[in-house]
C-alpha cells in the first residue's frame, strides 16, 4: 500500500524536484548551491505522506496550501519561521492549512511533516466530530500549548517508525493515517476542536429531552426543523440528536414524524377527512404517497381503507 522513498544527493535541483512531488506548492528560494547535503525519507500513501528530511544549506521556502494540509516540525540552529507574515516558534510544530508559511534557515535543518489531502482529511474529521459542515480552513498554526506539541511529536514518532516497518500493511496502515490525521487536528486550534467541544453537549440531562418532545407535540402541525427543536430544548442538533437516541432510541425527527402519524390517523378514523392527500399535506408530510407507506408501515393498513371504515 505505502511507496517507500530514500534520496541522497548534493544537488538543490534534487531537493526541489522530491519535495514538490509530496507539496507541489513548495518552493525552494534563493537557495546558496554550494555545500549542499540532502537526505529523504518517506512513506507515501493514498492522500496521506509522512516525509523526514536533513537538509544542509542556505535557504529560504514556502508552501502555500490549497489541496492539502500539512504540519511540520523543523529542528535546526538558525530556523525562522513566518505565517502570513506574523513569526512562529521554531521550537514548536506548525501547521500550514492555507496562507502562506515561510522557513529560512543556514546550516543544516531537519524536517519531520505529515501532509494530508484536505478533501479527506475534512471527511474523517466530520465523521469523528459529527459535524457535518466542518471546514479546515483559517487555522492558527500554532499548536494550542506544550503539552499538545509534545503529543504530536510524540505520534510523529510512532507512526513514521511504524509505517517505515510495516507500510505495506494495509490495516496498520489506515490506522497510523487516522492517527497522525486526529492527533495533528487535536494538537492545533482547528474546527475539529471547536465540534468535539460542542459535542459534550451530548450529556444532555433527560429534561432536555421532555421539552423538546413537549414542543414537537404543541408545533406538530407547524412547519418544523430539528434547528427550531433544538433551540426550544436550549441544546444544539447535535446534542439534541444523541440525547434523543440515549433516552428514546430514536431521533427528534423519527420522533416528529411519529406523532405526526399518530394525529394523521386519527383524522382519517375520525371521518372528518376530505381526501388522504389533504390529510397528509395538513400534518406536514410532503407527499401523500410517502404518507401511505409509512401509515401502512406503522398501522399495517392503507389510510384509504381507514377512511372506508370510519
Amino acid at each position: 500500500m505505502g511507496h517507500v522513498l530514500t534520496v541522497r544527493s548534493r544537488g538543490i535541483d534534487d531537493v526541489d524536484r522530491v519535495w514538490k512531488r509530496f507539496v507541489p506548492s513548495a518552493r525552494f528560494e534563493r537557495v546558496n548551491p554550494r555545500n549542499v547535503a540532502f537526505t529523504w525519507n518517506s512513506v507515501e500513501l493514498p492522500r496521506f505522506s509522512v516525509v523526514s528530511y536533513e537538509l544542509t544549506a542556505s535557504v529560504h521556502s514556502s508552501v502555500l496550501m490549497d489541496d492539502q494540509i500539512m504540519a511540520c516540525r523543523m529542528i535546526g540552529d538558525d530556523v525562522r519561521l513566518e505565517a502570513e507574515g506574523r513569526p512562529l516558534d521554531p521550537r514548536r510544530p506548525w501547521l500550514a492549512s492555507d496562507g502562506r508559511t515561510e522557513a529560512h534557515w543556514t546550516g543544516s535543518a531537519r524536517v519531520r511533516a505529515f501532509v494530508f489531502d484536505r478533501t479527506d482529511a475534512e471527511r474523517v474529521a466530520r465523521v469523528a466530530s459529527g459535524d457535518d459542515r466542518l471546514v479546515l480552513r483559517r487555522i492558527d498554526p500554532s499548536p494550542r500549548g506544550r503539552d499538545a506539541a509534545t503529543q504530536w511529536e510524540r505520534t510523529f514518532a510512532h507512526v513514521s517508525a511504524s509505517l517505515g516497518a510495516a507500510h505495506d500493511d494495509d490495516i496498520l496502515a489506515e490506522e497510523m493515517r487516522r492517527h497522525a490525521l486526529i492527533t495533528t487536528l487535536s494538537a492545533f486550534s482547528t474546527p475539529y476542536v471547536e465540534a468535539v467541544a460542542r459535542a459534550h453537549q451530548r450529556a444532555a440531562a433527560p429534561r432536555t429531552v421532555r421539552r423538546a418532545i413537549a414542543h414537537i407535540e404543541a408545533h406538530a402541525q407547524q412547519p418544523l426543523a430539528l434547528e427550531d427543536i433544538a433551540a426550544a430544548s436550549g441544546i444544539s442538533s447535535r446534542g439534541l440528536q444523541h440525547a434523543f437516541r440515549r433516552e428514546l432510541d430514536t431521533t427528534p425527527t423519527e420522533y416528529l414524524r411519529r406523532v405526526r402519524l399518530s394525529a394523521a390517523h386519527d383524522e382519517l378514523r375520525a371521518g372528518t377527512a376530505v381526501s388522504v392527500a389533504e390529510v397528509a399535506r395538513r400534518w406536514g408530510f410532503s407527499s401523500a404517497s410517502r404518507f401511505a407507506r409509512y401509515h401502512r408501515e406503522h398501522y399495517g393498513q392503507n389510510p384509504a381503507q381507514v377512511i372506508r371504515m370510519s
